[in-house]
């Protein structure tokens, strides 16, 4: 039987198949997700409560990244390896950040943002 959890705690991998399982989450979660075999097939759903500004970059190389900004003020900021780019964002907006682009949050206002990405390859660095 199905109990209920915390998406900031425990994220989903949705399975290339039917299937969505739960990922237990620590704060080393994403500096170790390429060792994680399980976790290099389908997409990862997140969830995070913004409450500081950017504490890294991450980029995804084997697939586009769905970012939906539940409540609060950010900016997207991407950088292609030519350019940097801000892309503002309010609660209720969505932005999809393309394959293999480095991507960080510039925080203007607490909220919470849900992601859905695969974490093939992911990379994150510090800013």
């Amino acid at each position: 039987m199905s109990k209920a959890f915390a998406l900031d705690r425990t994220y989903v991998q949705l399975a290339d198949g039917a299937a969505a399982l739960p990922v237990a989450v620590d704060r080393n979660f994403w500096q170790r997700i390429g060792a994680d075999a399980a976790l290099q097939e389908g997409r990862l759903v997140t969830f995070f409560h913004l409450s500081r500004g950017n504490v890294h970059w991450e980029m995804h190389p084997a697939g586009d990244e769905l970012l939906f900004l539940v409540s609060g003020r950010t900016a997207i900021v991407l950088d292609d390896g030519k350019a940097r780019r801000r892309v503002p964002m309010k609660g209720g907006e969505a932005l999809i950040v393309p394959r293999g682009v480095w991507h960080s949050i510039d925080l203007e206002e607490p909220g919470d943002l849900l992601a859905i990405t695969r974490g093939a390859g992911t990379q994150v660095r510090d800013d």
